[in-house]
């Protein structure tokens, strides 16, 4: 009985054995934990906590500039830092979306040094997640699990659909934007036309819980899970799988090339970055003080890491 346990405690154990740990290559600190990375050129636009939005050069390797929105009061009329849920960027148009009066959202679009307030906190919208669909068209989601494709010139809603009656997670849109991925807390994942908003695709039957994050890059897609699986779809019919891990799968992200695969890995705040065809585990990247929030593959062999903690990592995993 006792070879057993020690067997079985070693299988458990060794379960990463051959993954090789890497320490972060460079790291830097924004003002407050990162709640959403998006990348444009050379920049990484950091959405935090405390209502800023970081821009951070990753040639000159430094905060550039930031974008401050004003402090709000909450319900008890005391003032607090308006926490940006999402940041985008289009051109010279930086997208916002942050905490607004009294448990409302704002969405601002930054140009030019000028916040301009698209969608008030006053119309009482519970917006979770919005990013650029093109220059003049930008799309969002309600914790409800409903999607708008929202017109910025004309200032109206032009499209709008109910997903499903689970509570929405997140979404991410295809490199075309012709598709978006909503996941929810069904375990289940919509494809939606960002024409029309019909559903055109599910994939199901990997995930039996909410669905965290999602990522689709190269016709593949990452489905990170509160039951502890990160599961990988396939839109070309090969068969889907799921890794089971030892912790919620908060986080994740897939390579330009659907080649590799990073998700938030246990309780020390580690990230697993394994082979997506292989199933490989190939690297662990250690060094992060707290809950990874976003996962951004810069290339195929450097990753961009954040959490709720002010250090952002960055690691190269070709480093010797």
């Amino acid at each position: 009985m006792k070879n057993l346990i020690f067997i079985l405690i070693f299988i458990f154990s060794s379960n990463f054995l051959f993954a090789k740990e890497l320490e972060a290559t460079f790291s830097f600190f924004a003002s407050s934990g990162v709640t959403n990375i998006a990348k444009d050129k050379q920049n990484l636009y950091l959405a935090t906590n405390d209502g800023f939005v970081h821009i951070f050069n990753l040639e000159k390797k430094e905060i550039i500039s930031s974008i401050k929105i004003k402090n709000i009061k909450d319900f008890t009329n005391k003032e607090i830092s308006a926490k940006i849920f999402s940041t985008d960027i289009i051109d010279d148009k930086i997208l916002i979306l942050s905490q607004g009066q009294s448990g409302g959202r704002d969405i601002f679009i930054s140009k030019n040094g000028i916040l301009e307030n698209i969608i008030s906190s006053d119309e009482r919208l519970f917006i979770a997640y919005a990013k650029f669909l093109d220059n003049n068209k930008i799309v969002y989601a309600l914790l409800s699990n409903q999607i708008f494709i929202y017109d910025l010139i004309n200032k109206k809603i032009l499209k709008s659909t109910q997903v499903s009656q689970s509570s929405f997670s997140h979404f991410v849109l295809s490199s075309d934007k012709k598709s978006i991925f909503v996941a929810d807390e069904s375990g289940i994942i919509s494809e939606l036309n960002t024409s029309n908003l019909e559903k055109i695709g599910q994939f199901k039957g990997q995930n039996v819980d909410r669905v965290f994050q999602v990522d689709f890059k190269a016709n593949t897609l990452l489905a990170c899970g509160q039951d502890r699986r990160a599961s990988i779809y396939y839109k070309n019919q090969k068969k889907p799988y799921y890794k089971s891990i030892d912790f919620l799968v908060y986080a994740g992200a897939l390579d330009d090339k659907a080649k590799k695969a990073a998700i938030s890995l246990n309780e020390d705040n580690d990230v697993l970055v394994f082979d997506v065809d292989t199933k490989e585990e190939l690297f662990i990247l250690k060094g992060n003080n707290a809950l990874i929030t976003s996962i951004l593959f810069l290339d195929e062999n450097s990753l961009v890491v954040a959490s709720d903690d002010k250090k952002v990592n960055i690691y190269n995993l070709k480093k010797d």
